[in-house]
This record gives structure tokens, C-alpha cells and sequence, in this order.
């Protein structure tokens, strides 16, 4: 089941739950029957998962308002390498 929005003239939005593909372009308002024709409306997506939800945030937050930096991120650290015995530092690695 799908939920469907109208918007009556006269009383404002209605909300209609019904089985997908299968809503009318037009429906008469419960209340006091005028014509309400179905608008589009953006996606729920606030029930999807928090990091879903953080990236969605940040892309859009990214198209008006981009990140500014002033030098670029610094070089990982390399991890010190381990320190060869003496005795077998001239055998070849693989």
C-alpha cells in the first residue's frame, strides 16, 4: 500500500492510502466534496538508515554550500619498518 497526497482547495492537504499505481489524478475531498488533484511530494526518506540518511544530508549540503579548505589533508604516517637482523638483512625479500 502506497499513501498518496491531494490537496483540496478549500481544506487543505489529504492523505490517501492505497495499492500502488493504482491512484487517481484526481479525487473528491472527503470533507466537503471538491475536486482535490494529487500532488508530488519528495520521498520519506527520513526511514532509512542513519548513514544513508548522513550522506543524503551532506551531498545536499555540498551543492550549496561546498566545504571549504585551505591546504590540502596531510600525508598518512607510514609505519616505521621493522628492523632486519644483521645477520640476514643481505638475503633477498620476497
Amino acid at each position: 500500500m502506497a499513501l498518496y497526497a491531494y490537496r483540496c482547495g478549500e481544506d487543505g492537504p489529504v492523505d490517501v492510502v492505497r495499492p500502488l499505481g493504482t491512484a487517481p489524478p484526481v479525487i473528491s475531498c472527503p470533507t466537503c466534496g471538491a475536486d482535490a488533484p494529487r500532488v508530488f511530494t519528495a520521498p520519506m526518506l527520513g526511514l532509512a538508515d542513519r548513514s544513508r540518511v548522513a550522506a543524503i544530508d551532506r551531498a545536499e549540503a555540498s551543492r550549496t554550500q561546498p566545504a571549504v579548505v585551505s591546504a590540502p589533508p596531510p600525508r598518512p604516517s607510514r609505519a616505521p619498518r621493522p628492523r632486519l637482523d644483521p645477520r640476514t638483512a643481505a638475503l633477498p625479500r620476497p
